[in-house]
């Protein structure tokens, strides 16, 4: 089995977007969710194109700004970028290392602060 196939189909069953882009920031995966919720700029018809038209130039900069930082150390990975209300999560931006651990790629982490409500393990 390919590992590609297993860390995409882990990636899909993610409720919170996840969108990857290359070092040229350009769009190189989406998961369901992030296509569905991204559907007002394209939806999955992003994969493949840059991100910059679609950020305004303060998160570009910022953006920027974080990549160089992760490019300085291999145990520079993570940043928290902002809180979204909406979903009340924490975003992070993560870095995506190679096996040589150089920077190949990032994406944005949510991570929900709303704790669970349903009972543990229950399969109905």
């Amino acid at each position: 089995m390919d590992i590609t196939d297993i860390l995409s189909g882990l990636i899909d069953t993610s409720p919170s977007p996840v969108v990857i882009c290359d070092l040229n920031y350009r769009i190189i995966y989406m998961n369901r969710t992030a296509k569905i919720d991204y559907e007002k700029y394209g939806g999955a018809d992003l994969v493949g194109k840059l991100i910059a038209p679609l950020c305004g130039e303060e998160a570009i900069s910022k953006l920027n700004m974080v990549i160089e930082w992760f490019k300085e150390s291999k145990d520079n990975n993570r940043v928290y970028a902002f809180h979204n209300k909406e979903r009340n999560t924490d975003v992070y931006l993560v870095a995506i290392r190679n096996k040589s651990g150089e920077l190949a790629a990032f994406t944005s982490i949510h991570e929900c602060r709303t704790p669970e409500t349903g009972e543990s393990y229950s399969l109905d």
